[in-house]
């Protein structure tokens, strides 16, 4: 166990809650990409089988897998064709923005819900230690993977949404450059991603952003019961 938890990003005793994090959170994110697909008139997902909220059909081996021991994976991302939306760009922009905006909501929303089981005493009267401790872990990772994503996904570097939105907002002309340049750029995302000095002043400061904002919300919603 102890060789397992030197590999593993999370304590083995923590993994349990952070997999359920992440089969939320990562369905959800492909979920919303293909709903919006479909709704502005691209059914590629849907006629493959990915509007749906089974994690099984969005989950990939490699990238659950290197997410656990590397603290960096991803989805299968949902395949959009552009030229089925009547307006490309702009319905390109929504459904690249509908994955990272529902982990914005998904972290208030898991705010909301700890700050109402905080503030009417429902955590206080749990007497099973055990029953608390995963409770305030599952929370904890949930609200704040969530605000990580949400704000990660909007960084402007292939293959991550913000560069999506970048894409179908930017003029022909610069369009064709960033497409031109894409390769490079996927390499220097990989480097911001697993080299520690670059990571300190790039993925660093997101993950202190997503804790304080995750924080900040849950501090909120506790005045609702003044607390």
């Amino acid at each position: 166990m102890g060789s397992l938890d030197q590999i593993l990003v999370y304590p083995l005793q923590q993994l349990p809650f952070f997999l359920i994090t992440i089969v939320i959170a990562f369905t959800v994110h492909e979920f919303a990409h293909a709903y919006f697909a479909n709704k502005f008139g691209d059914p590629t997902a849907r006629l493959l089988g990915r509007m749906t909220l089974n994690p099984a059909v969005h989950f990939d081996l490699f990238g659950i897998i290197l997410l656990l021991i590397a603290g960096f994976g991803w989805a299968r991302p949902v395949p959009v064709n552009r030229d089925n939306f009547r307006r490309p760009r702009l319905m390109g922009v929504i459904v690249s923005a509908a994955g990272p905006i529902s982990n914005l909501l998904l972290g208030i929303l898991g705010a909301l819900i700890y700050a109402i089981l905080v503030g009417t005493g429902t955590m206080d009267s749990i007497k099973n230690e055990q029953v608390l401790r995963a409770l305030i872990w599952f929370f904890g990772m949930f609200i704040h993977f969530n605000f990580f994503l949400f704000v990660f996904n909007l960084i402007p570097l292939p293959p991550l949404d913000g560069y999506r939105i970048v894409e179908d907002i930017a003029p022909r002309p610069i369009r064709g450059r960033l497409q031109q340049y894409e390769q490079y750029t996927v390499f220097l995302f990989l480097l911001i991603i697993f080299i520690p000095g670059l990571r300190a002043y790039t993925i660093e400061p997101l993950s202190y952003w997503a804790t304080r904002t995750g924080n900040d919300f849950f501090q909120l919603f506790l005045k609702m019961f003044g607390v």
